[in-house]
C-alpha cells in the first residue's frame, strides 16, 4: 500500500497546487460520491475515544508534505473482526465478578453498540494462563479410545462466560488453540514442553472433533483451530507446550485433522502455524503441499518476532489463503500498561496493512499482578480486575482496540492509503490504516507516535486537515 509512484508525484507538487492537480494524485473513481462530514474520536492525554467536534471537506488547493492520500476504491482483505483471548484465567477472572458488574463488563466488551468484539481465541486444554495444567483426557497410561475424553473442567467457568459473551453479540467467533495435547500423547509424557509422538496423530485428530462436538452440545460453538499454539518452541518444560516439526504440522493437517473434520462434516477452519512473522518461510513450505493446502483456510501469525511484512510475502505467493492475527499482549509490569495506546495503534495498523482479516489480542482480563498464572511471562489483560475490590482498569491496548472495533464493521474492506513521508505508508511518524464498511460508510484510523502535527488528508479534489497530539489515536468516519 506504499504506492511509490503516487508518493513521487505527491512529493513533487508544491503547497500552492491547483485542485485539478491534487485531482490527478488518486485515481477518478475514487472522486464519484461526495464525502459527508468527518466525526472525530480521539484518544491522548487524558482523553479516551473521546468524540470531537467534526469536520468538513474542503477543496484541495494545495498538498501538504505530510498528506495521506485515501483511494477507497482500491480495496484489499474483507476484515472478520477484533477481539482478544478467552484463556482459562480470563474466564476465571470474568466470572468471579459480583454478577451485575460480570453482565456490565461483558455488556462493555461484546455488545455490538459498545466495544464490539467479534473474534475471540480459546484454549484447547491448558495455556500458561490457567489456574492448573490440564488436558481432556489425563490419562495415566495411552488411552488411544479417548475413553476418558472430558470437558468438564470447562463447565465451571468458561462454557458459562462464552455462552454470556456470545449472548452479547451472536456474531462472535470463536477460534481454539491448543497450547499442548494429552501428555501421553508426547515423547515426555507431560503436557510440560516436549514433543508429539508421529503415532499419536489419528488419535488427536479425534481429540479435536470430540472437543468441538462437546463444545456445540454446550451451545457453543468453534468456528476454527489451530494446530498448536506457537509450534516452533516448546518454552524450556516451563508451560504446556509442544514442538511441532514442519513435517509433522503438514501430515497431521493433510492425513489426519483434516480428513477428520471432513468426515464429521465439521464447519470448523484450520489455522496453521499460530507463531511469529519471522517463520513464514515454514508457512511457504506448507502452503506448497496440495494435499495439505486443500485443508487449510489460512495463517495464524503472531507478533513477538519478525517483522508484519512477513504476511505481505505469503499473501503474494498463495493470495487465496487468509492471514489472522492471533495473538499479543501487554507487559502488566510495563510503566505504560495504561497509557501505551498509540504504540498498539501503530502495531495494528501495520498488521492491518499487510494482509491480517482480524486482530486478537492475548488475555481478555486478568488480576492486577498479571495472573491467574502458571507459566514464566507476566502478562496483563486487555482489562485488569482488581482481586477484593473488583475494579476495572482498561489497559492502553484496551483503547487501541476500540480505535478499531467500535467502528469497523465485520465485513469491511482495508483501502490504500498512501502517505508522502516516511516508511511503510507511515507520513512523518503517522501510521494509519483505511477501510470501507459494508454500508459504505468510511473509517481512517492514526496513529501519531511522534511530535505534534498538523496533517492532510486528502480525498480525490477534497481534503481536510487534522491537528494531531503528540502520541495520540483518532479514528475519523464518514459517509
Amino acid at each position: 500500500m506504499t504506492g511509490h509512484s503516487r508518493r513521487d508525484f505527491l512529493k513533487a507538487v508544491s503547497t500552492a497546487a491547483t485542485a485539478s492537480v491534487v485531482a490527478g494524485s488518486v485515481p477518478l473513481r475514487a472522486q464519484t460520491a461526495v464525502p459527508g462530514p468527518v466525526k472525530i474520536w480521539a484518544t491522548c492525554r487524558d482523553r479516551r475515544h473521546a468524540e470531537g467536534e467534526p469536520l468538513a471537506w474542503q477543496p484541495a488547493t494545495g498538498v501538504a508534505p505530510n498528506a495521506i492520500a485515501l483511494d477507497p476504491a482500491t480495496t484489499r482483505q474483507q476484515i472478520l473482526g477484533f477481539g482478544a483471548a478467552l484463556t482459562d484465567a480470563a474466564c476465571y477472572v470474568l466470572h468471579n465478578l459480583p454478577e451485575t458488574q460480570r453482565q456490565e463488563v461483558l455488556h462493555d466488551l461484546f455488545d455490538p453498540g459498545e466495544m464490539a468484539l467479534n473474534v475471540c481465541r480459546t484454549c484447547i486444554g491448558s495455556s500458561d494462563y490457567s489456574l492448573a495444567v490440564y488436558s481432556y483426557d489425563d490419562s495415566a497410561t495411552p488411552d488411544r479410545e479417548l475413553s476418558k475424553f472430558s470437558i468438564e473442567h470447562d463447565r465451571a467457568y468458561i462454557l458459562p462466560v462464552l455462552r454470556l459473551a456470545r449472548r452479547q453479540n451472536p456474531e462472535l467467533f470463536l477460534f481454539s488453540s491448543p497450547w499442548s495435547p494429552p501428555g501421553w500423547m508426547k515423547f515426555n509424557g507431560s503436557m510440560l514442553g516436549g514433543s508429539m509422538r508421529k503415532h499419536s496423530f489419528a488419535p488427536y485428530a479425534q481429540y479435536f472433533i470430540r472437543f468441538l462436538d462437546a463444545y456445540k452440545a454446550e451451545g457453543v460453538s468453534i468456528d476454527a483451530v489451530t494446530v498448536q499454539n506457537e509450534v516452533d518452541t516448546d518454552q524450556d518444560g516451563r508451560m504446556p507446550a509442544c514442538l511441532w516439526g514442519q513435517e509433522y504440522e503438514i501430515d497431521f493437517v493433510q492425513n489426519h485433522l483434516g480428513p477428520a473434520l471432513r468426515k464429521a462434516a465439521s464447519p470448523a477452519k484450520i489455522w496453521i502455524l499460530d507463531h511469529n512473522y519471522n517463520l513464514w518461510g515454514r508457512v511457504i513450505d506448507e502452503l506448497s503441499v496440495p494435499g495439505a493446502a486443500e485443508f487449510i483456510d489460512g495463517v495464524a501469525w503472531h507478533g513477538y518476532g519478525g517483522d508484519p511484512s512477513a504476511m505481505t510475502r505469503v499473501h503474494d505467493a498463495f493470495p487465496q489463503k487468509n492471514a489472522y492475527w492471533t495473538e499479543g499482549g501487554p507487559d502488566i509490569t510495563d510503566p505504560g500498561y495504561q497509557t501505551d495506546f498509540t504504540q498498539w495503534s501503530e502495531t495494528f495498523n501495520g498488521i492491518l496493512r499487510n494482509w491480517a482479516r482480524s486482530i486478537t489480542a492475548w488475555n481478555l482480563a486478568l488480576d492486577e499482578k498479571g495472573k491467574p498464572n502458571i507459566g514464566p511471562f507476566p502478562c496483563g489483560g486487555v482489562i485488569t480486575v482488581e482481586n477484593g475490590t473488583h475494579r476495572v482498569t482498561r489497559s492502553g491496548q484496551y483503547w487501541a482496540l476500540a480505535h478499531y472495533c467500535r467502528h469497523v464493521r465485520r465485513g469491511a474492506k482495508v483501502f490504500r492509503t498512501d502517505g508522502i513521508g516516511g516508511p511503510r505508508g507511515n507520513s512523518a511518524a503517522v501510521s494509519h490504516a483505511g477501510f470501507r464498511n459494508p454500508d459504505g460508510s468510511h473509517v481512517v484510523v492514526l496513529a501519531n507516535r511522534g511530535q505534534e502535527q498538523r496533517v492532510q488528508l486528502v480525498l480525490g479534489v477534497k481534503a481536510i486537515e487534522l491537528d494531531l497530539p503528540a502520541d495520540s489515536v483518532h479514528t475519523l468516519q464518514w459517509a
